[in-house]
């Protein structure tokens, strides 16, 4: 139950204070209660969760649109799937990912066109992307900060390196390539830190222009150095094996630590677990998305208690629920649950009843519904969709909370 109580329940909440519950004031405590729940009930009729969308136009729509939306997701309230506020976009941006800072003050929206970054300041309304000069950067993807929230590290997929940043100034720092035999960076998409054992995780995912030339590694990077230190095979079929790892998380607490990798055209999940004798990671795979027919794995997220953890399929679009409560290596599949083609981003609200789904990869064939799936968690099924984007001739790129109902300690 969310709860927002207006200042002038204090006198009923006083009246519940002084009342005690012995026999003689039951009655009285009784009514006191049914004059409180009769006041919260027009409360609960203005529930909200506030979500930020960034959209662009279906292919073919004219003329060309791109914004940033903040929509309530909150299948409770009376503005479920309406759209409160519209932040407008370049229409060439090609706006892609949004990251926020440690302490959320700052929305990071990576682009796949012109302009590779532009930073929001979330303490200031109104909300006003501004764009940061990164021109070591082409078609960014994934952000990563450091603890003190001092740096930032930023994939670049079309220039085949990661560049980072001063987390307050959002000047450029250092630019980290390589391309030797057995440590490079190359079509960079995901990023994680854990900067326990001091060390980066990035992906090879694929040439951004046509999708071609899919990579089949990940690569580690000491963090305070920058050093590229080693890149690791992500498939037991023989190279070129294309498999594609596309985004890599470290479970947040985790012991060892360990990272999860998602090989978007080889349909499976693996883990690279840290080997402390060796000062390296252990991969192998733990699920194969292929067994159970869906495919193009993406985006994976946890719950607060990180014994939960749910990965988006794109080709036909599912939501899976994973149980890592008993071992993190053996992830055991609880419930895939369809939502529709492109499944992608995903959000929990704060009472982790809800997760909400955007369906929509890369304006590419039957993975770009356009919808927004809302699934209750306690029932492991589907509440609502939102239909709103999709009527508009819109595309939902990314879905993440407004501040005050974001709580993702992974990403």
């Amino acid at each position: 139950m969310r709860l927002n109580p207006p200042a002038d329940l204090t006198a009923f909440s006083k009246v519940i204070r002084e009342t005690t519950m012995t026999t003689k004031n039951t009655i009285k405590f009784a009514r006191s209660l049914l004059v409180c729940t009769a006041l919260l009930s027009p409360v609960l009729g203005y529930a909200e969760i506030l979500a930020m969308v960034n959209y662009e136009s279906k292919p073919g729509q004219t003329p060309r649109r791109e914004g940033i939306a903040i929509i309530d997701v909150d299948p409770a309230s009376k503005n479920f799937a309406k759209i409160l506020n519209d932040i407008p976009l370049p229409d060439d941006l090609v706006a892609h990912h949004i990251f926020y800072n440690k302490d959320l003050s700052k929305a990071y929206i990576t682009s796949l066109g012109n302009g590779a970054l532009h930073v929001m300041d979330m303490t200031h309304v109104p909300y006003r992307p501004k764009k940061v000069d990164m021109p070591d950067c082409k078609v960014a993807e994934d952000v990563a900060f450091s603890k003190d929230n001092k740096t930032w590290y930023m994939t670049c997929m079309g220039s085949s390196n990661v560049i980072v940043g001063d987390a307050q100034t959002d000047k450029q720092i250092k630019v980290i390539a390589a391309d030797s035999e057995n440590a490079f960076i190359r079509y960079p998409h995901g990023i994680s830190i854990n900067e326990d054992i001091d060390r980066i995780m990035v992906t090879s995912t694929v040439r951004p222009s046509d999708l071609g030339d899919p990579g089949e590694t990940v690569t580690v990077i000491e963090a305070s150095s920058g050093n590229v230190l080693s890149s690791h095979k992500l498939s037991d079929k023989p190279s070129p094996s294309g498999v594609s790892p596309v985004e890599a998380v470290f479970l947040p607490g985790s012991n060892p630590p360990t990272a999860y990798i998602n090989t978007m055209f080889g349909g499976a999940l693996w883990t690279g677990t840290w080997n402390a004798g060796n000062k390296n990671f252990d991969f192998q795979q733990v699920f194969d998305f292929n067994a159970v027919k869906q495919g193009v794995p993406l985006e994976i997220y946890f719950n607060d208690e990180n014994d939960r953890m749910y990965i988006t399929t794109a080709n036909p679009g599912y939501l899976n629920i994973f149980d890592i409560s008993q071992s993190k290596q053996k992830p055991t599949l609880i419930k895939a649950i369809p939502t529709a083609g492109g499944a992608h981003h995903v959000v929990l609200s704060p009472d982790e009843q809800y997760a909400v789904v955007q369906n929509s990869f890369l304006n590419l064939p039957d993975m770009s519904d356009g919808s927004i799936t809302v699934i209750d968690l306690n029932k492991m099924e589907v509440k609502a969709t939102i239909d709103t984007f999709k009527k508009q001739g819109l595309n939902p790129n990314c879905i993440i909370m407004m501040p005050k109902w974001h709580h993702d300690t992974a990403h």
